[in-house]
């Protein structure tokens, strides 16, 4: 990683499912600085696991970006964040049902409230979807960061059955259709 003052990074938070899929997504794109696995959105504080499974605390599963905005911007971060989970089922990706696993953006300052906005319309303007699509967008709320086991999840995992069976077809999908926004160091 490339030292540089932080003060110039910006925060993106999503909820797109399992957040280590999302986690392993992010991971790959320049200028992404750091990606964070956690919980937000909910009622409780400091929440576990355990009680992010149950569906009850109103927290999804979330990832925090930080990223140089000079290098890739929140609107391309948009774009692989839709181009990545399915934005049209609500609580819902793949098999992973519950609220914990919605779709929704917590924006981080209001200019990004306005690209997202402005990104699903064009979206639902051009029939990109099947369905309508039901990504919420809130203002970001207190982000809890999961525990140890859960960060850099894929990276450490890849043999795994879920990161082969879920996770690998989403690489697969970032490398074929996002190739020059990735990383060029490994």
């Amino acid at each position: 990683m490339n030292k540089q003052n932080n003060d110039s990074l910006e925060t993106a938070i999503f909820a797109g499912g399992c957040f280590w899929c999302t986690e392993a997504v992010f991971q790959r794109l320049a200028g992404v600085r750091e990606v964070v696995s956690g919980y937000t959105g909910g009622a409780i504080k400091n929440p576990a696991y355990r009680e992010i499974c149950t569906g009850r605390t109103g927290h999804a599963e979330g990832i925090k970006i930080k990223f140089d905005p000079k290098e890739v911007s929140f609107t391309e971060l948009l774009e692989v964040f839709f181009a990545t989970h399915d934005p049209t089922t609500l609580n819902r990706q793949g098999n992973d049902v519950g609220t914990q696993y919605r779709s929704e953006i917590f924006y981080t300052q209001p200019n990004q409230k306005k690209l997202a906005e402005e990104f699903i319309a064009l979206l639902e303007k051009e029939h990109v979807f099947g369905s309508p699509i039901v990504t919420a967008i809130s203002e970001a709320k207190p982000f809890y960061v999961a525990e140890q086991e859960h960060h850099n999840y894929y990276n450490d995992n890849s043999n795994q059955p879920y990161c082969q069976f879920i996770i690998d077809p989403k690489i697969k999908k970032l490398n074929k259709h996002f190739s020059n926004k990735l990383n060029t160091v490994k």
